[in-house]
């Protein structure tokens, strides 16, 4: 994979994740700052399309801008045409996990996990609509209320905004 400072916006990691959602899926999408942990991006949609996770993609360089790498699996809409095409006309280089190296994903890969068992597990929804709130709610609560030991207890919020590391 490609190597990057371990400084805000330099590495971005994505992926997406099934979510139960009576007896179907969805699918959610999201991009994490790999150095703070914050969350930069999210989106659900009801298929597994390249559109949707560029769609994501797309959202998260409009708001926070684009990164210098982008991470994440070897699936095969990480290698669609559109998903390669909009990192390299951003200028941003693909990683792509190698073979059996779940560190490289495994920032985003416990988000969806914590997210799934520190929020979607209690709580009740019926409809995308519900869903997506419930999800805003706990970004905003894992971006800027929700402690991080790896973090020396602080929020990524935190970290994202300032941008460098903290002095030890």
């Amino acid at each position: 994979g490609v190597t990057c400072k371990n400084v805000t916006d330099q590495q971005h990691v994505l992926s997406f994740n099934p979510v139960q959602i009576g007896g179907r899926h969805m699918y959610l999408t999201a991009v994490i700052d790999w150095y703070s942990r914050y969350i930069v991006g999210w989106r659900l949609s009801d298929t597994m399309r390249a559109c949707e996770v560029c769609a994501c993609a797309r959202s998260a360089f409009s708001a926070h801008g684009t990164p210098a790498c982008m991470n994440s699996d070897q699936g095969s809409i990480f290698g669609s045409d559109d998903y390669v095409s909009l990192l390299k006309g951003k200028g941003i280089r693909q990683s792509m996990d190698g073979k059996a190296r779940w560190r490289d994903n495994v920032l985003i890969e416990r988000w969806f996990r914590t997210l799934k068992s520190e929020c979607l597990r209690n709580s009740e929804y019926g409809t995308p609509r519900e869903l997506e709130a419930i999800i805003s709610k706990f970004v905003d609560y894992y971006n800027n209320e929700r402690i991080h030991q790896s973090l020396d207890y602080d929020v990524p919020a935190d970290w994202y905004a300032d941008g460098f590391p903290k002095a030890a």
